[in-house]
């Protein structure tokens, strides 16, 4: 596949983006400790820490390891540390003065992090919270950044394609998503996917069949699955996959640092009309939510939009999860991390600007029943959107 590189205009344009909303926040300085934000700011993931001014040349600075990190990353100032408790030094020697508020990722960073670079890095400076600013940098993909969510889209493609190949009875959910796993790795997935919220952990084999999709559980998300234990009791399970039943397949494809995140819906030999109908109105739920898609379209407005087809279809009590555990989003941002912004959710007023781009994923859970729904991924064009999925948006029986 080749050597990987974030091109050095992607980040001189990222960096100078990040600057404008320092100045703009009257914020002296950015502090970049997150691993994806690194990786989004440098071009490397390597052990370091960045510091961005609100002008001037970012300096990075790395613990481990300083060969890589100088191949991979296009900044121009790169130097190696062997102890966090330099970089004050570095700062000063770089800068000759020391910024008086200091923007961090207090979305992520803990507590305990938190203290030490408070209390002993930057002790005499005021320490604010950057975290919506680097949101609203990330969330706007720039035409190089939209093709390498393509090119995971195209492997999200392929890896659908070897499920309709190779789909078939007595399989595990958990043996089946390992065999998707499997090809995927086989052709360039990264394997972990990239989650922000700490009490969330990325997996890629969401394969729930029959009752397994109508199981209710942790996830921040209409369906949950079984799972393999109390310890991990979400996605595919031990559950035999049989003939006859409706499979939903939400898989998640990272390639690159890029991630793509598909449902669709597949049954072995036949579906039941109950379960092929509410596969059809997911489906329907997807075309009418995107005819509203465009530009200064708030996001609430959208979700409003997905409840009053629900209704008018017939499934309002199934839409995003059964009565009393419902989720009150239908969509969110995606491209570093599996989620990011905006979230399509309810009261959320921010609005629809071009370059965004999302997973749509309406879906309808029928208590200890099945699950049936659709999910993929567009990109907000200058007069509406545009589909960067490269899967069909149909139900697949095989």
């Amino acid at each position: 596949m080749g050597q990987f590189k974030v091109p050095e205009n992607e980040i001189k344009n990222r960096i100078e983006r990040i600057q404008q909303r320092l100045v703009e926040k009257e914020i002296d300085a950015l502090f970049v400790v997150q691993r994806v934000d690194l990786f989004y700011f440098t071009g490397t993931a390597q052990n370091g820490y960045l510091y961005i001014p609100a002008e001037g040349e970012p300096l990075l600075m790395i613990k481990k390891y300083f060969p890589r990190a100088r191949e991979e990353s296009p900044l121009k100032e790169i130097i190696e540390i062997t102890s966090v408790k330099n970089i004050p030094r570095c700062i000063y020697g770089f800068y000759e003065s020391m910024p008086k508020r200091v923007g961090m990722e207090f979305d992520v960073m803990p507590v305990k992090e938190f203290i030490f670079y408070d209390q002993q890095l930057f002790y005499e400076q005021e320490c604010v919270d950057a975290s919506s600013l680097i949101h609203s940098v990330r969330m706007i993909k720039s035409s190089w950044e939209i093709e390498q969510l393509e090119k995971a889209a195209e492997l999200s493609y392929k890896t659908f394609q070897f499920v309709q190949e190779n789909l078939a009875p007595g399989y595990t959910e958990m043996e089946f998503a390992g065999m998707m796993e499997t090809f995927s790795r086989r052709h360039g997935h990264g394997g972990q996917l990239r989650i922000r919220d700490y009490r969330a952990e990325g997996y890629p084999w969401h394969v729930l069949s029959g009752e397994s999709g109508g199981k209710v559980g942790l996830l921040d998300a209409p369906t949950s699955g079984e799972g393999t234990s109390p310890a991990f009791p979400c996605g595919a399970g031990h559950k035999k996959i049989q003939k006859g039943e409706p499979i939903m397949i939400d898989f998640g494809t990272m390639l690159n640092g890029f991630h793509c995140d598909e449902t669709r819906m597949f049954a072995i030999g036949n579906m039941p009309d109950k379960a092929k109908d509410a596969c059809k109105a997911a489906i329907e739920l997807q075309f009418e939510i995107l005819e509203y898609v465009k530009p200064g379209q708030t996001m609430d407005e959208l979700f409003q939009i997905s409840l009053r087809k629900a209704y008018q279809l017939g499934y309002m009590d199934q839409f995003l999860g059964p009565p009393g555990c419902k989720v009150s989003f239908v969509g969110h941002g995606i491209g570093l991390e599996l989620v990011e912004q905006p979230i399509i959710a309810m009261g959320k007023d921010e609005e629809m600007k071009q370059g965004m781009v999302f997973a749509l994923e309406p879906k309808l859970v029928f208590k200890d029943e099945f699950a049936a729904g659709i999910e993929s991924v567009f990109v907000v064009t200058e007069n509406g959107y545009r589909m960067i999925s490269k899967t069909p948006s149909e139900i697949f029986i095989v």
